[in-house]
């Protein structure tokens, strides 16, 4: 990892501005900056697995994924553990995390393919967070990783009781809508191709026979649900 390209270096200049928009999201001053310049390099802009941010997002995932299921373990003791895997589920799923990193500013860091519009409608940005996860935690350890995610992205972005009685799961509530209507609801797969390393499915809504809103993702159930939320605001429900 420390053997970082000069060309991935170059395209973050000046490095000591890149440290300062980093210590204000972070909330401390990182000491190896590559390891954040590679969590902020989508594999549009280098495709090289070593020099974009996939191994990271993979490794913050992890990391995240257990620092949140402590966090919920301990805040609601009473609790069965089918409900903390829902609330998990709700917080580390790709449309949470890609507004939280909205809201924190990340996509203004977020070095990608700019030409490629779909791009900043898709969830890099919350797979950047994930990959800044990783980056902490190269460079700090898990006990400073595990104070970033509490009190940078939980704390101030986390809004745990809207969470609670807000259902995101956008593929059930069009499949409910449809059965209480008497339409014909299915999900097919339009499309699936290799960008780099990683394989995008596109998958298409089809109420009662026609193509309604067709969504994009790294797997179907990603797509699944991008592609009903865009169907539930065509239709404008709730």
């Amino acid at each position: 990892m420390r053997r970082f390209t000069s060309r991935l270096l170059h395209l973050f200049s000046p490095n000591k501005q890149l440290a300062l928009q980093l210590e204000h999201i972070l909330g401390f001053r990182p000491v190896h900056l590559p390891y954040y310049q590679l969590a902020l390099m989508h594999r549009s802009k280098i495709e090289e697995l070593s020099n974009n941010n996939e191994r990271l997002e993979f490794l913050g995932d992890a990391i995240l994924g257990s620092i949140v299921a402590e966090y919920l373990f301990k805040k609601y003791p009473l609790q069965p553990e089918g409900y903390l895997t829902e609330i998990r589920s709700r917080i580390v799923r790709r449309e949470t995390l890609n507004n939280v990193a909205l809201r924190m500013g990340l996509n203004k860091l977020v070095q990608y393919n700019q030409n490629d519009r779909g791009l900043s409608r898709s969830h890099i940005f919350g797979n950047a967070l994930e990959a800044l996860i990783g980056a902490v935690y190269l460079d700090k350890g898990f006990a400073r990783t595990r104070v970033f995610i509490l009190q940078q992205v939980i704390k101030p972005y986390i809004d745990l009781g809207h969470i609670e009685s807000t259902d995101t799961n956008y593929k059930n509530q069009l499949l409910s809508w449809a059965q209480k209507a008497g339409h014909t609801l299915s999900f097919e797969t339009l499309n699936e191709k290799t960008e780099g390393s990683r394989k995008i499915f596109t998958v298409a809504v089809v109420l009662n026979g026609k193509n309604l809103a067709t969504g994009n993702g790294y797997n179907k159930k990603e797509a699944g649900q991008v592609a009903a939320q865009r169907a539930l605001e065509q239709l404008k429900l709730p």
